[in-house]
């Protein structure tokens, strides 16, 4: 057995699902605050552990993060919707065109999953995971051997990159007023995270490397014939319509609604302000911008709807695993748990190792926090913390976070999943490649950290 079938199977047997990783770290937070806490409250008219039961309930239906929770939700699933749509299907088409070899075509396939992955982290997975399947059909077909494994890690690549761009959950998360934490650090724009030039440098870094990375690595990997069924994924964009509503078939108001809404778009970022702002990128921004792109590729409303039957489902962990998550903050912030937890991060940082350390502790947490806005959710109050104390600029500091996060995707299981089922690959057959991604990611988040 290899390495890589070993780690998979280490992973298999070490972690449960993420939604009991999910109850096991709320357990581990409640005992946590019960033995390192003190009753807060003048009065002991109720025992501590109902006050912590009262905090963990506060925490998990606190109605700002559950609007984010939905943000997050719609961000995902609408990504999805429009990687299923006709155009997308079609610049897919066209790319496959383009490859050949194994090394030319790891190297094209990891650079547009990077770029599309910057814009929104739901489409560009899809979009991945579609465009290395279509390779693998391509070769079958035409009767040549590829590195399938090697290619599907390509199409996962752009999840390296998500949490640093237009879709990453902390930085637009922090730009929106009323997010969770602007009492403490105010309103933090794209200008000084997304756009700053650490990350516009960091992502510059990332998208020469590892597209080069992939190509060398597909000068040397050992070809093989794909072992998939010839089925197209995007069946969905195929099917058949038949005894709906006109409105649902109509390509016309479809055009029409989803103009408007585009329309309405354009006019938040170019008429309001007199010179155009980045504050205006928020969730609902983003989400808003999706909205509208999905409706006009898709053409009509059956077709839009049909796509998002399909990619509801991916959306499933977000749903039941983020209030919990919410309910962990909600017992750390209440019982005095994150001030606890900064101080011993202010205890081993300085202001110059606290970015590498956040980057390091956030890499772990990831593992079984998959979501990144569950993550945020978890240990942004540490972080926001700690950075004050420290000196250290927040948006750094949550910059960190998103590096860390963006990290230890390579290794986590849990969003390969859709790609492993579009594609038909195992997660053996990618690991030893996103292991090597992540090795040459960390080496550019660190030097962009200690850089700048």
């Amino acid at each position: 057995m290899n390495f890589s079938d070993r780690f998979a199977r280490a992973f298999h047997k070490i972690l449960p699902s993420p939604f009991a990783i999910a109850l096991l770290l709320t357990f581990i937070t409640f005992s946590l605050a019960g033995i390192l806490t003190d009753d807060p409250l003048a009065d002991n008219s109720r025992p501590y552990l109902v006050q912590l039961a009262d905090y963990w309930y506060a925490g998990v239906w606190d109605s700002a993060l559950m609007v984010f929770a939905m943000q997050m939700m719609l961000i995902l699933v609408l990504g999805h919707v429009l990687a299923l749509s006709k155009p997308v299907d079609k610049l897919i088409n066209l790319l496959v065109k383009t490859c050949s070899n194994t090394a030319k075509t790891a190297l094209i396939v990891c650079f547009f999953s990077l770029i599309v992955s910057f814009f929104n982290w739901g489409l560009g997975l899809v979009f991945g995971a579609i465009f290395a399947r279509k390779i693998a059909e391509k070769a079958l077909i035409n009767g040549y051997k590829i590195n399938y494994g090697l290619i599907g890690a390509a199409g996962y690549s752009g999840l390296m990159v998500w949490h640093g761009g237009l879709s990453g959950s902390a930085p637009i998360k922090v730009a929106e007023p009323g997010h969770f934490l602007e009492a403490k650090l105010g309103l933090i724009s794209q200008s000084q995270t997304i756009f700053s030039t650490m990350n516009i440098s960091v992502s510059l870094a990332l998208l020469i490397f590892l597209p080069l990375l992939m190509y060398l690595l597909g000068k040397y990997a050992k070809d093989s014939k794909p072992e998939i069924e010839l089925k197209p994924q995007t069946e969905l964009l195929k099917h058949t319509i038949s005894g709906a509503e006109k409105i649902d078939n109509s390509q016309l108001v479809s055009l029409v609604t989803g103009g408007l809404i585009l329309t309405y778009i354009l006019y938040l970022i170019f008429i309001p302000p007199e010179t155009v702002s980045l504050s205006v990128i928020t969730p609902n921004f983003i989400n808003m911008s999706l909205l509208g792109l999905a409706i006009v590729f898709h053409q009509n409303f059956k077709s839009f709807l049909l796509a998002v039957d399909s990619a509801i489902s991916g959306a499933s962990g977000i749903l039941i695993q983020f209030p919990l998550y919410f309910g962990i903050m909600g017992i750390m912030k209440y019982s005095g748990l994150t001030i606890l937890m900064s101080d011993f991060f202010i205890s081993i940082s300085t202001t110059e190792s606290f970015p590498v350390l956040t980057l390091l502790s956030a890499g772990i947490v990831n593992i079984f926090v998959p979501s990144g806005g569950g993550q945020w959710a978890v240990q942004g109050p540490i972080i926001a913390e700690a950075a004050l104390k420290l000196n250290v600029l927040p948006a750094k500091a949550i910059m960190a976070l998103a590096y860390g996060d963006q990290l230890t995707n390579m290794v986590q299981p849990f969003w390969a999943l859709p790609l492993l089922g579009i594609t038909g690959l195992k997660g053996k057959e990618i690991l030893p490649y996103t292991l090597i991604l992540m090795v040459v990611g960390a080496i550019i988040f660190i030097t962009g950290l200690l850089l700048f």
